[in-house]
C-alpha cells in the first residue's frame, strides 16, 4: 500500500481489494472508523446495519486487504479492536487497456460510495444546518462551478484541493483550534460527455 499521497491516504491499486470494499457493511465500517478511531465489533455493529458476528467477518475481510488492522487494546483486554490504516482512502481506474478487471472494480466501488453519499447532503441541511450558528452556516454550503480543462489540467486541479487541504488533514490534534469542529468536504469531478461545448459558467448556490 502507497501513502505517499498528500492526505497520507491508503491508495488501493488492487481489484480484489476494490471489490471488497465495494460493499456497503464496510464501507460504512471504514467511515466509522476514520471518524470515530478504533472500536470492536460489537461496537460497530449497531452503526453499519449488521450482527457483531457478520461485522467481526467484515472486518476480518477488510483486514486481509490491508486495509483495517488490529489496535491496541481497550478496557476489556478479550475484545479485539480494530482500527483502519489510514486516515482515509483513495483509488482510480486502471490506465491500462487490457485490464477489464481493474476498471470493473473500480467503478463499482465508486458506484457503492455515489449510493452511500447520495443523500448526505439533503440530510445535513434538514437535521445538522438547522442547528449551527451564523459563523459556521456562512461557511458551510454548496460549490457548482463548471470548467472547461483537459484532463491534465483538472488532475492539477484535484492535486492543487488537495495539497491546500494537507495542512489541516494532517495536523496533529493539540494544534487544532479550541472552537474547531469535524468538517465533511465533499468533492464531485463530474467530466460531462461527448457533445457540444457550452460556454463556461460558475455558479454558487447556498
Amino acid at each position: 500500500m502507497d501513502f505517499s499521497n498528500p492526505l497520507g491516504d491508503v491508495e488501493i491499486t488492487d481489484p480484489q481489494a476494490m471489490r471488497a470494499l465495494a460493499h456497503p457493511v464496510r464501507l460504512s465500517i471504514l467511515d466509522h472508523l476514520h471518524r470515530n478511531g478504533p472500536a470492536t465489533a460489537t461496537e460497530l455493529a449497531p452503526h453499519v446495519g449488521a450482527t457483531p458476528s457478520v461485522t467481526s467477518w467484515h472486518l476480518r475481510h477488510l483486514a486481509a486487504f490491508g486495509l483495517v488492522r488490529d489496535s491496541e487494546p481497550g478496557p476489556d483486554r478479550r475484545s479485539r479492536r480494530w482500527e483502519a490504516v489510514a486516515r482515509g482512502f483513495r483509488f482510480e481506474e486502471s490506465q491500462d487497456p487490457a485490464d477489464d478487471e481493474g476498471r470493473s472494480a473500480a467503478r463499482e466501488l465508486s458506484r457503492q460510495m455515489f449510493l452511500r453519499y447520495a443523500d448526505a447532503p439533503v440530510r445535513w441541511s434538514a437535521e445538522v444546518e438547522p442547528g449551527l450558528d451564523p459563523a459556521w452556516r456562512r461557511a458551510a454550503g454548496l460549490a457548482n462551478t463548471r470548467i472547461r480543462v483537459s484532463a491534465a489540467e483538472l488532475a492539477a486541479i484535484q492535486d492543487g484541493i488537495e495539497r491546500v487541504l494537507a495542512p489541516y488533514v494532517t495536523r496533529d490534534p493539540a494544534d487544532r483550534p479550541a472552537d474547531s469542529r469535524e468538517v465533511v468536504l465533499m468533492r464531485y469531478a463530474l467530466p460531462e460527455g461527448d457533445g457540444e461545448p457550452g460556454e463556461g459558467r460558475a455558479g454558487r448556490t447556498w
